[in-house]
């Protein structure tokens, strides 16, 4: 029971690992023009699925109390979408010096380019106690603005995909974000109390599109004899992106709890989340929209593919440390406020 249990926890990153397994056996059912079509299914379809889902899952009214805390929002927004691709940017200068896999370095950059995700920084976020309305505004916020900053980074240090123009992507991702979530918002105006008492699996919902996006991705890997994917550097990738994550936390966690920082600890735990985690929904999709036919897509993918449980794995293994971390700073705040003077 325990095992089963697990397994159903853990579905969805099996899912991922039984779909890139499936696409290397059969590719030919989900490449551009097989019997799947995902250049109709996917692209559109899919996609606007998942954003419709997020569109009628994402409570408006709960955003409305972290409106005001314009500080924390710019220090999330200002980290995640400029320091965040910077620093990348240079660590890839010495990274290409090694033998490392080229497009696999231009996938971590990919990764920096995304915004936050919509799920798994507010669920640990919640999971610690943290302020949980700034972390579902920064990272509604954050998808919003990646529509629009996201490809632009992807251009901007990219810059491989110069045949597709910015008024081709903006109108797509326009066609198939913006309107299926506004749309998933106003149906959540007249259905609310239906899903408030049914509570539907908006989450499984996503998740299982996201797995048939994933798997016409592989498909059309594996089925060009061009690619290789060299394991050394597959590890190598993983090992680089636990170290980036593990820094990056630990940086925002020493920049917000710094004296005079006017950052709570509930404020800090939202920012250690909301600026490290990016976003495999919005980001696999819009690699889709924006690297459209190109070769090397595939590859490019890998390392936001391995960002992603790794960033809900190092979080939920580090929620009891925060936890308590941010009780014990609560007690002591308590304490010196209500000592005489």
């Amino acid at each position: 029971m325990g095992l089963l249990a697990r397994l159903r926890k853990e579905w969805f990153i099996i899912g991922i690992v039984l779909v890139i397994l499936s696409a290397k056996l059969q590719p030919n059912i989900g490449v551009r023009g097989g019997p799947l079509k995902p250049e109709i299914t996917v692209a559109y379809v899919a996609v606007s699925l998942i954003f419709f889902n997020s569109g009628l899952s994402l409570k408006t009214e709960e955003l409305t109390s972290a409106l005001l805390h314009v500080r924390l929002h710019l220090f999330v927004q200002i980290f995640t979408l400029v320091f965040f691709p910077l620093a990348v940017w240079l660590l890839l200068r010495l990274l290409e010096l090694t033998l490392i896999d080229q497009w696999l370095l231009r996938g971590l950059q990919t990764v920096s380019c995304m915004p936050p995700p919509v799920s798994s920084a507010v669920i640990l976020t919640k999971a610690v106690g943290g302020n949980e309305a700034a972390a579902i505004f920064n990272s509604a916020f954050g998808s919003f603005l990646g529509i629009v900053v996201t490809p632009a980074l992807l251009l901007l240090f990219l810059g491989s995909s110069s045949s597709v123009p910015f008024s081709s992507i903006f109108s797509q991702l326009f066609m198939t974000v913006v309107v299926p979530l506004v749309l998933g918002q106003v149906c959540r105006r007249f259905l609310r109390e239906v899903l408030e008492r049914r509570k539907p699996p908006f989450g499984a919902v996503s998740s299982s599109v996201l797995l048939l996006i994933i798997y016409t991705t592989f498909c059309d890997t594996f089925s060009s004899p061009d690619i290789q994917l060299d394991p050394g550097s597959l590890v190598l990738v993983a090992l680089i992106i636990f170290s980036i994550q593990i820094s990056f936390m630990l940086l925002t966690f020493g920049l917000s709890t710094r004296s005079g920082s006017g950052f709570s600890p509930a404020d800090s735990v939202a920012i250690v989340f909301c600026s490290t985690h990016k976003s495999l929904t919005l980001g696999i999709p819009m690699l889709k929209i924006v690297f459209e036919g190109y070769q090397h897509l595939s590859l490019i993918s890998v390392p936001l593919l391995i960002y992603h449980p790794a960033q809900i794995l190092l979080g939920a293994v580090l929620v009891p440390t925060i936890r308590a971390w941010m009780t014990a700073r609560q007690k002591a705040m308590k304490l010196s406020s209500v000592q005489p003077v």
